[in-house]
């Protein structure tokens, strides 16, 4: 009888605990794209100011993020993907399928050669607008805050998964030498 009433109340919370999840999810989405917003108001309004940068410059250049933005976004997305199957592939203790593994090689090598040319083509552009001096120091703030974001996000992920210490270090990714 009381298995039964465990049961029950396992199979009348589960969907609550899986929209509770999915709402969380949302949630966790709307204010990635909030906080994703403020930064790039941010690091505009600076590169504004050390670029010197005309109004004309800078409503091209805007025009130029909101361009190359979504697109260099979704080609590191789907690295992330690709090096996360090529993770669970390659997990000690079990065989990894070659076909998967050289695929997902494969498509991490074009998706760097997609991003290559991605910034050869931003690049050009920017330069019908930017002075050499312009762009290159605009190159380097915005990899210094992608160093950054990425820094963040290596924190946060090892805050969340295990006090300090990542998953991957925790898995004995790091020991291996893969």
């Amino acid at each position: 009888m009381k298995a039964l009433l465990v049961l029950s109340c396992a199979v009348i919370l589960a969907p609550g605990g899986a929209l509770s999840a999915q709402r969380d999810s949302v949630r966790d989405t709307t204010q990635a794209e909030q906080l994703r917003t403020m930064i790039e108001q941010r690091f505009n309004q600076r590169v504004q100011q050390e670029l010197k940068l005309t109004n004309e410059q800078t409503a091209k250049l805007r025009d130029t993020q909101e361009r190359f933005g979504p697109r260099r976004r979704a080609l590191i997305q789907l690295q992330v993907e690709r090096r996360r199957a090529l993770e669970n592939q390659m997990q000690p203790g079990v065989a990894a399928n070659q076909d998967s593994v050289r695929k997902l090689m494969d498509g991490l090598t074009a998706a760097r050669l997609d991003l290559v040319r991605l910034q050869q083509e931003e690049n050009r552009e920017l330069g019908g607008f930017l002075t050499p001096v312009q762009q290159w120091r605009y190159n380097q703030m915005r990899e210094r805050l992608l160093n950054r974001v990425g820094e963040m996000r290596r924190m946060r992920r090892g805050m969340v998964r295990g006090h300090g210490i990542g998953l991957r270090a925790r898995r004995g990714y790091w020991r291996r030498g893969i």
